[in-house]
Protein backbone atom coordinates (compact mmCIF):
# COMPACT_ATOMS: atom_id res chain seq x y z
CA UNK A 1 0.00 0.00 0.00
CA UNK A 2 1.16 3.33 -0.88
CA UNK A 3 1.79 5.52 1.54
CA UNK A 4 -0.62 8.67 1.87
CA UNK A 5 0.53 12.28 -0.07
CA UNK A 6 2.12 14.72 2.41
CA UNK A 7 -0.01 17.76 3.92
CA UNK A 8 2.66 20.02 4.56
CA UNK A 9 6.27 19.99 4.67
CA UNK A 10 9.11 20.89 6.49
CA UNK A 11 12.51 21.41 6.65
CA UNK A 12 15.89 20.63 9.26
CA UNK A 13 19.46 19.96 9.12
CA UNK A 14 18.74 16.80 11.17
CA UNK A 15 16.36 14.26 12.00
CA UNK A 16 16.34 11.67 14.06
CA UNK A 17 14.03 8.90 14.62
CA UNK A 18 13.23 7.69 18.50
CA UNK A 19 13.25 9.26 21.66
CA UNK A 20 15.44 6.40 23.21
CA UNK A 21 18.76 7.07 24.98
CA UNK A 22 20.86 7.40 21.66
CA UNK A 23 18.37 9.60 19.66
CA UNK A 24 17.90 11.79 22.83
CA UNK A 25 21.45 12.22 22.56
CA UNK A 26 22.09 12.84 18.81
CA UNK A 27 19.29 15.62 19.23
CA UNK A 28 20.73 16.92 22.14
CA UNK A 29 24.22 17.23 20.59
CA UNK A 30 23.62 18.07 17.37
CA UNK A 31 21.17 21.13 18.92
CA UNK A 32 23.56 22.49 20.88
CA UNK A 33 25.68 22.78 18.45
CA UNK A 34 23.44 25.51 16.05
CA UNK A 35 21.88 22.50 14.01
CA UNK A 36 17.82 22.39 13.40
CA UNK A 37 16.95 18.75 14.80
CA UNK A 38 13.75 17.39 14.87
CA UNK A 39 13.39 14.28 17.33
CA UNK A 40 9.88 12.24 16.35
CA UNK A 41 8.95 9.45 19.04
CA UNK A 42 5.81 7.08 17.55
CA UNK A 43 5.20 6.38 21.21
CA UNK A 44 3.03 8.96 23.24
CA UNK A 45 5.20 9.37 26.01
CA UNK A 46 8.32 7.74 27.35
CA UNK A 47 7.68 3.59 27.69
CA UNK A 48 8.70 1.31 30.62
CA UNK A 49 11.14 -0.77 28.83
CA UNK A 50 14.06 -3.29 29.78
CA UNK A 51 17.85 -2.25 29.98
CA UNK A 52 17.24 -0.47 33.60
CA UNK A 53 20.59 -0.95 34.62
CA UNK A 54 23.66 1.47 33.58
CA UNK A 55 27.04 0.86 33.65
CA UNK A 56 29.31 3.14 35.15
CA UNK A 57 30.65 4.60 32.16
CA UNK A 58 27.71 6.62 30.66
CA UNK A 59 28.54 8.95 33.13
CA UNK A 60 30.65 10.99 30.93
CA UNK A 61 28.21 11.17 28.22
CA UNK A 62 25.49 12.44 30.95
CA UNK A 63 28.03 14.71 31.96
CA UNK A 64 28.70 15.74 28.21
CA UNK A 65 24.53 16.31 28.08
CA UNK A 66 23.91 18.57 31.20
CA UNK A 67 22.11 15.72 33.26
CA UNK A 68 24.64 14.81 35.94
CA UNK A 69 22.75 16.65 38.44
CA UNK A 70 19.70 15.57 37.63
CA UNK A 71 20.64 12.02 38.39
CA UNK A 72 22.41 13.11 41.39
CA UNK A 73 19.06 14.45 42.49
CA UNK A 74 17.02 11.25 41.45
CA UNK A 75 15.67 8.71 43.36
CA UNK A 76 17.73 5.98 41.34
CA UNK A 77 19.34 3.58 43.17
CA UNK A 78 23.08 3.95 43.14
CA UNK A 79 25.00 1.29 41.57
CA UNK A 80 27.91 0.55 43.05
CA UNK A 81 28.99 -3.37 41.73
CA UNK A 82 27.75 -6.69 39.96
CA UNK A 83 28.03 -9.60 41.81
CA UNK A 84 27.53 -13.30 39.81
CA UNK A 85 26.15 -16.05 41.83
CA UNK A 86 27.29 -20.07 40.18
CA UNK A 87 24.42 -22.49 39.95
CA UNK A 88 25.36 -23.85 43.27
CA UNK A 89 24.26 -20.53 44.72
CA UNK A 90 27.54 -19.10 45.95
CA UNK A 91 28.58 -15.42 45.04
CA UNK A 92 31.72 -14.58 43.64
CA UNK A 93 33.29 -11.53 45.56
CA UNK A 94 31.18 -8.02 44.52
CA UNK A 95 32.81 -6.61 41.18
CA UNK A 96 33.03 -3.52 42.70
CA UNK A 97 33.86 -0.67 39.92
CA UNK A 98 35.89 1.61 42.19
CA UNK A 99 38.43 -1.14 42.70
CA UNK A 100 39.14 -0.02 38.69
CA UNK A 101 39.18 3.64 38.92
CA UNK A 102 38.05 5.13 42.46
CA UNK A 103 36.78 8.63 40.24
CA UNK A 104 33.22 9.49 41.03
CA UNK A 105 32.23 7.82 37.66
CA UNK A 106 32.54 4.63 39.33
CA UNK A 107 29.14 4.46 40.84
CA UNK A 108 26.15 5.00 38.80
CA UNK A 109 22.49 4.27 38.77
CA UNK A 110 19.73 1.45 38.53
CA UNK A 111 17.19 3.61 36.56
CA UNK A 112 13.48 3.09 35.28
CA UNK A 113 13.71 3.52 31.91
CA UNK A 114 10.38 5.68 31.57
CA UNK A 115 11.77 8.31 33.94
CA UNK A 116 15.39 7.95 32.86
CA UNK A 117 14.31 8.59 28.76
CA UNK A 118 12.57 11.47 29.44
CA UNK A 119 14.77 13.44 31.43
CA UNK A 120 17.50 12.61 28.46
CA UNK A 121 14.94 14.04 25.83
CA UNK A 122 13.95 17.31 28.37
CA UNK A 123 17.54 17.72 28.16
CA UNK A 124 17.46 17.69 24.22
CA UNK A 125 14.32 20.16 24.48
CA UNK A 126 16.32 22.71 26.22
CA UNK A 127 18.97 22.52 23.52
CA UNK A 128 16.50 23.07 20.85
CA UNK A 129 15.78 20.11 19.87
CA UNK A 130 12.17 20.40 18.24
CA UNK A 131 10.76 16.89 20.33
CA UNK A 132 7.90 15.37 19.13
CA UNK A 133 5.55 12.74 21.13
CA UNK A 134 3.30 10.30 18.85
CA UNK A 135 4.67 10.86 15.63
CA UNK A 136 4.98 7.58 13.79
CA UNK A 137 8.10 8.06 10.70
CA UNK A 138 6.01 6.24 7.87
CA UNK A 139 8.54 6.71 5.65
CA UNK A 140 12.92 7.39 5.39
CA UNK A 141 12.45 9.24 2.02
CA UNK A 142 15.62 8.05 -0.60
CA UNK A 143 17.06 10.01 -3.52
CA UNK A 144 18.80 7.28 -5.15
CA UNK A 145 21.14 5.74 -2.16
CA UNK A 146 21.09 9.03 0.20
CA UNK A 147 18.64 9.52 2.44
CA UNK A 148 16.63 12.89 2.03
CA UNK A 149 14.30 12.65 4.98
CA UNK A 150 11.07 11.64 6.40
CA UNK A 151 7.11 11.05 5.93
CA UNK A 152 6.33 11.76 9.45
CA UNK A 153 2.50 11.55 11.28
CA UNK A 154 1.50 14.79 11.91
CA UNK A 155 -1.56 16.30 13.93
CA UNK A 156 -3.76 16.94 10.36
CA UNK A 157 -1.96 14.85 8.20
CA UNK A 158 1.49 12.95 6.98
CA UNK A 159 4.41 15.76 7.24
CA UNK A 160 7.19 15.32 5.04
CA UNK A 161 10.19 16.66 6.60
CA UNK A 162 13.63 17.29 4.58
CA UNK A 163 17.11 17.03 6.10
CA UNK A 164 20.48 16.69 5.39
CA UNK A 165 21.03 13.65 7.96
CA UNK A 166 18.59 11.30 9.26
CA UNK A 167 19.44 9.22 12.45
CA UNK A 168 17.72 6.01 13.14
CA UNK A 169 17.57 5.60 16.66
CA UNK A 170 14.45 2.92 16.28
CA UNK A 171 15.76 0.85 18.82
CA UNK A 172 15.34 -3.28 18.36
CA UNK A 173 12.82 -2.24 15.30
CA UNK A 174 16.05 -1.41 13.43
CA UNK A 175 14.36 0.88 10.68
CA UNK A 176 17.10 0.96 8.04
CA UNK A 177 19.16 -1.96 9.03
CA UNK A 178 15.64 -4.18 8.07
CA UNK A 179 14.71 -1.77 4.81
CA UNK A 180 17.87 -2.48 3.58
CA UNK A 181 18.57 -5.76 4.54
CA UNK A 182 21.44 -5.30 7.06
CA UNK A 183 20.26 -6.77 10.07
CA UNK A 184 22.16 -10.61 10.83
CA UNK A 185 20.87 -12.43 13.70
CA UNK A 186 23.64 -12.97 16.22
CA UNK A 187 23.95 -16.90 15.96
CA UNK A 188 25.67 -17.91 19.29
CA UNK A 189 23.37 -15.67 21.30
CA UNK A 190 19.56 -16.74 19.94
CA UNK A 191 18.46 -15.93 23.59
CA UNK A 192 14.89 -15.19 24.80
CA UNK A 193 13.96 -12.86 27.73
CA UNK A 194 11.30 -13.02 30.15
CA UNK A 195 11.21 -10.46 32.51
CA UNK A 196 8.59 -8.43 35.05
CA UNK A 197 9.09 -5.88 38.30
CA UNK A 198 8.45 -6.72 41.40
CA UNK A 199 8.06 -5.29 44.85
CA UNK A 200 8.97 -6.68 48.38
CA UNK A 201 12.64 -8.55 47.18
CA UNK A 202 15.28 -8.77 49.28
CA UNK A 203 18.14 -7.08 48.76
CA UNK A 204 21.31 -6.36 50.40
CA UNK A 205 22.44 -3.87 52.70
CA UNK A 206 25.00 -0.86 52.25
CA UNK A 207 27.04 -0.28 49.11
CA UNK A 208 25.36 -3.61 48.28
CA UNK A 209 21.91 -2.58 48.06
CA UNK A 210 21.73 -1.23 44.68
CA UNK A 211 24.45 -3.77 43.30
CA UNK A 212 23.12 -6.04 40.06
CA UNK A 213 23.29 -9.55 40.56
CA UNK A 214 23.34 -12.30 38.47
CA UNK A 215 22.47 -16.00 39.39
CA UNK A 216 23.10 -18.78 37.35
CA UNK A 217 19.84 -21.61 37.11
CA UNK A 218 20.81 -25.16 38.32
CA UNK A 219 21.92 -26.77 34.82
CA UNK A 220 23.43 -22.92 33.50
CA UNK A 221 20.71 -23.43 30.81
CA UNK A 222 19.54 -19.92 31.99
CA UNK A 223 20.42 -16.77 34.15
CA UNK A 224 18.27 -14.42 36.24
CA UNK A 225 18.91 -10.93 36.67
CA UNK A 226 17.82 -8.74 39.61
CA UNK A 227 18.31 -5.25 39.66
CA UNK A 228 16.76 -2.83 42.05
CA UNK A 229 14.78 -0.12 41.52
CA UNK A 230 13.02 3.16 42.60
CA UNK A 231 9.87 2.99 45.36
CA UNK A 232 10.97 -0.73 46.23
CA UNK A 233 10.30 -1.97 42.95
CA UNK A 234 13.21 -4.86 41.52
CA UNK A 235 13.46 -6.25 37.60
CA UNK A 236 13.58 -9.40 37.16
CA UNK A 237 14.49 -11.43 34.28
CA UNK A 238 15.30 -15.10 33.14
CA UNK A 239 17.35 -15.52 30.03
CA UNK A 240 17.84 -18.36 27.78
CA UNK A 241 17.99 -20.02 24.35
CA UNK A 242 14.46 -19.34 22.13
CA UNK A 243 15.02 -23.07 21.53
CA UNK A 244 15.10 -23.89 25.57
CA UNK A 245 12.41 -21.01 26.91
CA UNK A 246 10.16 -21.02 23.99
CA UNK A 247 9.45 -24.38 24.01
CA UNK A 248 8.51 -24.11 27.35
CA UNK A 249 5.98 -21.66 26.80
CA UNK A 250 2.63 -23.49 27.09
CA UNK A 251 1.66 -22.67 29.76
CA UNK A 252 2.47 -19.27 29.19
CA UNK A 253 5.56 -16.42 29.88
CA UNK A 254 4.63 -16.31 33.72
CA UNK A 255 5.00 -20.16 33.72
CA UNK A 256 8.06 -20.48 32.23
CA UNK A 257 9.77 -17.84 34.37
CA UNK A 258 8.50 -19.75 37.70
CA UNK A 259 9.72 -23.25 35.92
CA UNK A 260 12.96 -21.14 35.45
CA UNK A 261 13.17 -19.75 39.26
CA UNK A 262 12.25 -23.27 40.89
CA UNK A 263 16.07 -24.08 39.35
CA UNK A 264 17.31 -21.30 40.80
CA UNK A 265 17.26 -21.62 45.19
CA UNK A 266 19.27 -18.45 45.60
CA UNK A 267 16.93 -16.07 43.92
CA UNK A 268 14.08 -17.73 44.61
CA UNK A 269 14.60 -17.15 48.59
CA UNK A 270 14.86 -13.48 47.07
CA UNK A 271 11.81 -13.44 46.25
CA UNK A 272 9.68 -15.50 48.93
CA UNK A 273 7.61 -11.91 50.47
CA UNK A 274 8.29 -10.51 46.82
CA UNK A 275 4.59 -9.61 44.74
CA UNK A 276 4.49 -9.35 40.73
CA UNK A 277 3.60 -5.77 39.89
CA UNK A 278 2.45 -5.85 36.30
CA UNK A 279 2.87 -7.94 33.45
CA UNK A 280 5.50 -10.75 32.45
CA UNK A 281 7.18 -9.33 29.04
CA UNK A 282 8.98 -11.47 26.30
CA UNK A 283 11.95 -10.40 24.17
CA UNK A 284 12.87 -13.33 22.28
CA UNK A 285 15.66 -13.17 18.99
CA UNK A 286 17.26 -9.91 20.77
CA UNK A 287 20.84 -10.00 20.02
CA UNK A 288 21.82 -9.34 16.14
CA UNK A 289 24.02 -7.50 14.02
CA UNK A 290 24.33 -4.35 11.92
CA UNK A 291 26.51 -4.64 8.44
CA UNK A 292 26.29 -1.48 8.34
CA UNK A 293 25.55 1.66 10.27
CA UNK A 294 25.93 4.56 7.81
CA UNK A 295 25.32 6.09 4.30
CA UNK A 296 24.82 8.55 2.41
CA UNK A 297 22.79 11.16 4.90
CA UNK A 298 21.80 8.53 7.39
CA UNK A 299 23.40 6.71 10.13
CA UNK A 300 22.32 4.29 12.96
CA UNK A 301 22.96 4.57 16.57
CA UNK A 302 21.79 2.45 19.63
CA UNK A 303 20.19 -0.67 19.39
CA UNK A 304 19.50 0.40 15.43
CA UNK A 305 23.28 -0.22 14.81
CA UNK A 306 23.21 -3.58 16.73
CA UNK A 307 22.38 -5.12 20.26
CA UNK A 308 24.46 -7.19 22.32
CA UNK A 309 22.93 -9.46 25.03
CA UNK A 310 22.04 -7.99 27.82
CA UNK A 311 24.01 -9.71 30.58
CA UNK A 312 26.16 -6.83 31.61
CA UNK A 313 23.98 -4.25 30.82
CA UNK A 314 25.85 -2.71 28.21
CA UNK A 315 22.80 -1.56 26.08
CA UNK A 316 21.76 2.15 27.39
CA UNK A 317 26.25 2.72 27.50
CA UNK A 318 26.28 1.49 23.77
CA UNK A 319 23.42 4.19 23.10
CA UNK A 320 24.69 6.81 24.55
CA UNK A 321 28.39 6.04 23.39
CA UNK A 322 27.11 5.70 19.50
CA UNK A 323 24.92 8.35 19.74
CA UNK A 324 27.62 11.13 20.77
CA UNK A 325 30.27 9.88 18.43
CA UNK A 326 27.62 10.13 15.64
CA UNK A 327 26.65 13.83 16.78
CA UNK A 328 30.08 14.73 16.48
CA UNK A 329 30.09 13.01 12.94
CA UNK A 330 27.22 14.74 12.04
CA UNK A 331 28.10 17.60 12.70
CA UNK A 332 31.84 17.64 11.15
CA UNK A 333 30.43 16.88 7.84
CA UNK A 334 27.55 19.13 7.91
CA UNK A 335 30.30 21.75 8.75
CA UNK A 336 31.62 20.30 5.84
CA UNK A 337 29.34 20.22 3.89
CA UNK A 338 29.88 16.37 3.19
CA UNK A 339 26.81 14.43 4.46
CA UNK A 340 28.61 11.26 2.89
CA UNK A 341 28.35 7.73 4.06
CA UNK A 342 31.90 7.85 5.19
CA UNK A 343 32.03 11.26 6.66
CA UNK A 344 28.76 9.78 8.96
CA UNK A 345 30.50 6.99 9.60
CA UNK A 346 33.72 8.08 10.33
CA UNK A 347 33.19 6.71 14.39
CA UNK A 348 32.54 3.08 13.63
CA UNK A 349 35.53 1.51 13.26
CA UNK A 350 36.43 2.82 17.15
CA UNK A 351 33.09 2.16 18.50
CA UNK A 352 33.27 -1.56 17.28
CA UNK A 353 36.13 -2.15 19.22
CA UNK A 354 34.78 -1.18 22.25
CA UNK A 355 31.78 -3.12 21.37
CA UNK A 356 32.99 -6.56 20.76
CA UNK A 357 35.30 -5.93 23.92
CA UNK A 358 31.81 -6.52 25.82
CA UNK A 359 30.70 -9.13 22.90
CA UNK A 360 33.64 -10.89 23.92
CA UNK A 361 33.20 -11.37 27.87
CA UNK A 362 28.97 -12.02 26.63
CA UNK A 363 30.53 -15.32 24.92
CA UNK A 364 32.58 -16.22 27.46
CA UNK A 365 29.88 -15.64 30.18
CA UNK A 366 27.93 -18.35 27.91
CA UNK A 367 30.78 -21.16 27.61
CA UNK A 368 29.45 -23.55 29.78
CA UNK A 369 33.20 -24.25 30.84
CA UNK A 370 33.36 -20.21 32.06
CA UNK A 371 33.72 -19.37 35.80
CA UNK A 372 34.67 -16.26 37.07
CA UNK A 373 35.65 -16.96 40.25
CA UNK A 374 37.91 -19.77 38.46
CA UNK A 375 39.19 -17.22 35.56
CA UNK A 376 39.96 -14.52 38.08
CA UNK A 377 42.08 -17.47 40.38
CA UNK A 378 43.66 -18.39 37.31
CA UNK A 379 44.60 -14.70 36.31
CA UNK A 380 44.73 -12.84 38.75
CA UNK A 381 45.87 -9.41 36.72
CA UNK A 382 43.13 -9.01 34.86
CA UNK A 383 40.75 -8.71 37.30
CA UNK A 384 40.25 -5.06 36.87
CA UNK A 385 40.47 -5.38 33.40
CA UNK A 386 37.30 -7.19 33.91
CA UNK A 387 35.92 -4.83 35.78
CA UNK A 388 37.08 -1.94 33.16
CA UNK A 389 34.53 -4.11 30.64
CA UNK A 390 31.76 -4.23 33.27
CA UNK A 391 32.12 -0.55 33.62
CA UNK A 392 31.81 0.07 30.20
CA UNK A 393 35.90 1.57 30.01
CA UNK A 394 36.51 0.21 26.41
CA UNK A 395 37.49 3.37 24.70
CA UNK A 396 41.07 4.60 24.98
CA UNK A 397 42.21 1.49 26.32
CA UNK A 398 43.47 -2.05 24.78
CA UNK A 399 41.38 -4.50 25.85
CA UNK A 400 43.55 -7.57 24.16
CA UNK A 401 45.28 -8.67 27.07
CA UNK A 402 41.48 -9.86 28.16
CA UNK A 403 40.76 -10.99 24.89
CA UNK A 404 43.45 -13.77 24.67
CA UNK A 405 43.47 -14.64 27.97
CA UNK A 406 39.89 -15.28 27.67
CA UNK A 407 40.76 -17.26 24.10
CA UNK A 408 43.35 -19.47 26.13
CA UNK A 409 40.61 -20.13 29.19
CA UNK A 410 38.57 -21.83 26.42
CA UNK A 411 40.47 -25.17 26.97
CA UNK A 412 40.27 -25.01 31.19
CA UNK A 413 37.72 -27.91 31.81
CA UNK A 414 34.46 -26.95 33.31
CA UNK A 415 34.33 -26.38 37.18
CA UNK A 416 33.26 -29.29 39.19
CA UNK A 417 29.72 -30.24 41.15
CA UNK A 418 29.67 -27.56 44.00
CA UNK A 419 32.06 -24.89 41.82
CA UNK A 420 31.50 -21.64 42.50
CA UNK A 421 30.86 -19.09 39.24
Amino acid sequence: MRNPVAQSSESFDVSVIGAGPAGATVANLTAAAGLRTLLVERSPEPQLKVGESLMPATYWTLERLGVLDRMRESAFPKKFSVQFFGSNGQGSAPFYFRDADPHESSQTWQVRREEFDSLLCAAAAECGADVRWGRAVREVRFEGERAVGLLVDGPEGPVSVSSQVVVDASGQSALLAGRLGLRTPDPCLRNAAYWCHVRGARLDDGDDAGATLIFHTAEKRSWFWLIPLPDGLVSVGVVGSVEYLVRKDEGGPARVFDDELALCPALAERLVAAERVGPMRVSRDFSYRVDRVAGDGWVAVGDAAGFIDPIYSSGVFLALKSGEMAADAIVEALEAGDPSGERLGAWVGEYGQGMEAVRRLVYAFYDPKFSFARFVDAYPELRSDIIHVLTGNVYGRSNEPLARALDAYQGVEAAPAGGVV
